[in-house]
């Protein structure tokens, strides 16, 4: 996967930031350095996008203690954990690989430290190894700390009633987003995008602004600002291809997972685009598949420090 495919080629050119595009592409690399490797074995989750086997694209998080993120060799990313069976990506990830006699996996990661707002994004091909997963890199990249939300872990009550989000019930899944669903994205400051290529070629990328940032239009109908950023378009490629698409919202202080599948589509009309502050373009997702699982993850952050160049909602 060396260089930028035509999707990506063809977003840059109707931005008009081929120049940048080229600067920015020296970064995209095959391998992990040892300063990213040390980073990696700090974190305490990895954002993970791929397709399931009836073709959908989700996001999904894998958590473990410091330590669970290993590059035992400069190309080579080992995960210590997997999806529990509820997990959209659980028969993707679980049995991926030869152990399962299977395929590798194509997916994309990202992970972020929200206290320090670094992130590296890491795309490639995952095979099952014992509880956990072995991943061959096609590409490792850091990005930019924009619009990432300063945050802070802190422990779980010594009880771990509330914090384990018992009270919240089980698993639901829908073909549109609740009453609920549609508040918990309007207050969002953050989610996840995975999207693939035409080649199946998967990513996985952070979006973030202040709240109110995503609106929701309709119980299937998101619309987001496309801010500032690399000029790469590595997300945006892929949906020239394959508007394929998986969002993941995550319950910082509750442990909850927001998963939507379904489809987006970059909007370029300058009318439209001018009425949203800081936007460059606009993104559209059809909401075709819902999972809420409550408590899915053990990880609990603080409130946020909101980044200082996201834009104001209006």
């Amino acid at each position: 996967m060396s260089g930028y495919h035509r999707g990506e080629i063809a977003v840059q050119e109707r931005s008009g930031l081929q120049r940048r595009a080229a600067s920015a592409e020296r970064a995209i690399g095959s391998t992990v350095p040892e300063v990213a490797a040390d980073f990696l074995a700090r974190q305490p989750f990895v954002v993970l996008g791929g397709t399931d086997e009836r073709g959908r694209i989700w996001a999904t998080q894998l958590t473990g203690e410091a330590g669970f993120l290993g590059v035992p060799e400069p190309d080579v990313l080992t995960i210590d954990a997997l999806p529990a069976p509820d997990d959209p990506l659980a028969g993707l990830l679980s049995g991926a690989g030869e152990q399962a006699g299977g395929a590798a996996a194509r997916i994309g990661m990202i992970a972020i430290e929200p206290a320090t707002r670094r992130r590296m994004r890491m795309n490639g091909r995952a095979v099952r190894d014992g509880d956990g997963l072995r991943v061959h890199l096609d590409q490792a990249l850091a990005n930019c700390p924009k619009y990432i939300q300063e945050r802070h872990p802190r422990r779980p009550a010594p009880d771990g009633g509330e914090e384990r989000g018992e009270h919240r019930g089980g698993v639901t899944d829908g073909d549109a987003l609740s009453p609920a669903q549609q508040e918990t994205l309007r207050a969002a400051d953050t989610f996840f995008i995975a999207t693939a290529s035409d080649r199946g070629d998967a990513d996985a990328s952070h979006r973030g602004g202040n709240p109110g940032f995503v609106q929701v239009l309709t119980p299937r109908l998101l619309r987001w600002p496309d801010y500032a950023g690399n000029g790469m378009f590595l997300t945006l490629g892929n949906l020239e291809l394959n508007p394929a698409a998986g969002l993941f919202v995550p319950g910082w202080d509750t442990g909850a997972s927001l998963h939507l599948t379904g489809s987006a589509r970059t909007v370029w009309d300058p009318d439209e685009v001018a009425r949203v502050p800081g936007a460059e373009r606009l993104m559209e997702f059809e909401v075709t598949g819902v999972r809420e699982i409550p408590a899915a993850s053990p990880l609990r952050w603080s409130e946020p420090a909101f980044h200082r160049f996201n834009p104001p909602v209006a």
